[in-house]
């Protein structure tokens, strides 16, 4: 066969048939486009509780303000994620085909005599090696993730919060914050966290700390929710909120620029 160096030889057909199969291989998410902000996590005296709002930003927009990034595994554990929205829907699936398996292998149809799910501690460790593995893939799912509830069965358990990241980094902490909040909420928990914090305090402490986040984080919202886990009552999550703000403060009365007015055009 002849070669032909024209415009739409073979040889040029080969290559844009060789490129496009290379490319097609090597697909790949590489940063994330829809995405919601920080989640914060604290135990409590009672049990353990989450906070984040329901924005996701599309790049620098706010485009969607009612996306509900805690979700509920089971009736023991709970999980809130910062980053790609649509990797944290596939994360959530992936978690509720593995709740549905065990309940359908369980010994018993019956919740009070059910043993076989999982606990908080084993949904975290799952995750680390669902995020260490696709990692490995060079295609990661792009998501810092708090996984909260209870591990142990009985009487014998004891709450627990725990952090996984992007690329299978993990934690376990009395409080935790991702995204944003590790730098602006994080100092505030660590100042007022207490062992025995009562769930009215912990709920007002970090509304405090979502209140700033709003102030300070352009991809934040003050549209939040709550979710606790507690022995008692499992998993229980808030309808979506608005937080109390207040705008008054000096930096934002006084005009700019020494113009009259609010120094704006």
């Amino acid at each position: 066969m002849s070669l032909s160096l024209s415009s739409g030889g073979s040889s040029a057909r080969s290559a844009v048939a060789d490129s496009t199969s290379l490319t097609a291989a090597q697909e790949r998410t590489r940063r994330p486009i829809v995405t919601g902000t920080s989640v914060l996590g604290i135990q409590y005296a009672g049990g353990v509780m989450l906070a984040a709002d329901t924005l996701c930003s599309y790049g620098s927009m706010a485009k969607y303000k009612d996306a509900r990034r805690l979700i509920s595994v089971n009736s023991k554990t709970l999980i809130g994620g910062g980053g790609e929205y649509s990797d944290f829907q596939s994360i959530g699936e992936l978690l509720k085909r593995n709740a549905l398996e065990d309940k359908c292998t369980a010994d018993s149809l019956y919740d009070d005599e059910d043993s076989s799910e999982e606990s908080a501690k084993e949904v975290w460790n799952y995750l680390r090696a669902v995020m260490y593995n696709r990692r490995n893939k060079m295609n990661p799912l792009w998501n810092d993730l708090i996984v909260a509830g209870f591990t142990g069965s009985g009487d014998d358990s004891v709450p627990f919060l725990g952090y996984v990241d992007k690329i299978g980094t993990t934690y376990e902490d009395n409080y935790i914050a991702t995204g944003f909040g590790s730098y602006l909420a994080i100092p505030i928990l660590r100042e007022k966290y207490r062992a025995d914090l009562e769930e009215g305090e912990a709920r007002a402490l970090l509304e405090d700390c979502m209140r700033v986040l709003f102030y300070r984080d352009c991809r934040a919202l003050n549209k939040i929710q709550i979710a606790k886990v507690t022995k008692d009552d499992g998993v229980l999550i808030s309808d979506p909120y608005e937080i109390e703000t207040d705008w008054k403060s000096a930096s934002f009365i006084e005009p700019k620029g020494q113009l009259d007015g609010d120094g704006g055009w």
